[in-house]
C-alpha cells in the first residue's frame, strides 16, 4: 500500500470548509456528516471517576461536541454532560435540556486551553419549563 508523502497533492477538490486545521497546523479532511452549530454554552463534564470539569462549548452537532476546558481528558474517556439549549436559539417557547453520554475522541492544546472533541453516543431531551411570574 502506498502512503502519500507530505508533497502529495490532492487532485479531487473538496471545498475549503471540508478541512479542519489541527493544533500543530496540520490540515485534515473533515469527515463529519452532521451540521455543526457554533454555540458557546457553559457545560459541566462528569467522568466515570465522579470528577466534574467546567467547560464551554465551541460547536455542537447531533453527533458530537467540541468544548474548551483547562484540563485534558484522555481519548476514550466516557463522559456525561448536560447542555441547556436556549429557546432563542431553537425558536421555541422554552429552553431545552439535553442529557448526553459520550466519549472523548480528540484532545488538543489550543490557545492555552484544551480543545476536546467528543462523540455523543446517547442523548435525551427534557423541556425546561419557565415559571410565569
Amino acid at each position: 500500500m502506498h502512503c502519500p508523502s507530505a508533497e502529495t497533492k490532492v487532485i479531487f477538490g473538496l471545498p475549503e470548509s471540508r478541512y479542519i486545521t489541527l493544533g500543530r497546523g496540520d490540515r485534515v479532511i473533515d469527515l463529519r456528516s452532521a451540521v455543526r452549530f457554533p454555540l458557546k454554552l457553559p457545560i459541566t463534564i462528569r467522568t466515570s471517576d465522579s470528577r466534574e470539569h467546567f467547560a464551554e462549548t465551541a460547536d455542537i452537532s447531533a453527533g458530537g461536541v467540541m468544548f474548551h476546558m483547562n484540563t485534558s481528558l484522555p481519548v476514550s474517556t466516557i463522559i456525561r454532560f448536560r447542555i441547556v439549549l436556549p429557546a432563542a436559539v431553537l425558536g421555541t417557547d422554552t429552553d431545552v435540556l439535553v442529557n448526553c453520554t459520550g466519549r472523548v475522541v480528540r484532545c488538543l492544546d489550543e490557545q492555552g486551553k484544551k480543545a476536546v472533541a467528543a462523540v455523543i453516543d446517547e442523548y435525551n431531551f427534557e423541556r425546561v419549563y419557565s415559571h410565569a411570574g
